[in-house]
């Protein structure tokens, strides 16, 4: 889902929601980010947040380049609600595939046994 502008998907408090939801608006030219881009799902009868969603962003990027709402590279900005600074760097390749990256912290590690 898009909106007209980063302001106004900062500003969205969803209530509940059936299925998850993604949502982007631009920030004005110029600006650090291109976009800010919010990622709700459904959890336990209340809706949840994730402060940055990979899968969401590059399903975004494929759109937003596909139809000229977007060049790349460009920097999506995600979290912000949350308190959290996330950056997601989209490139893309001369056969047109969609490339995320950005900067990681590992919250749990561990091992699973067979």
């Amino acid at each position: 889902m898009g909106v007209r502008g980063a302001d106004a998907v900062l500003a969205l408090h969803p209530g509940s929601i059936p299925v998850p939801l993604g949502i982007a608006g631009p920030y004005p030219e110029g600006s650090p980010c291109a976009f800010e881009v919010r990622a709700f799902s459904p959890e336990g009868g209340r809706t949840v947040e994730d402060p940055v969603t990979g899968s969401l962003n590059a399903s975004l990027a494929q759109w937003l380049l596909a139809t000229g709402r977007a060049t790349a590279p460009y920097v999506a900005s995600q979290g912000t609600v949350l308190g959290r600074a996330g950056r997601v760097y989209i490139t893309a390749d001369e056969r047109g595939g969609v490339w995320v990256g950005g900067d990681v912290v590992t919250c749990v590690t561990g091992t699973v046994e067979l």
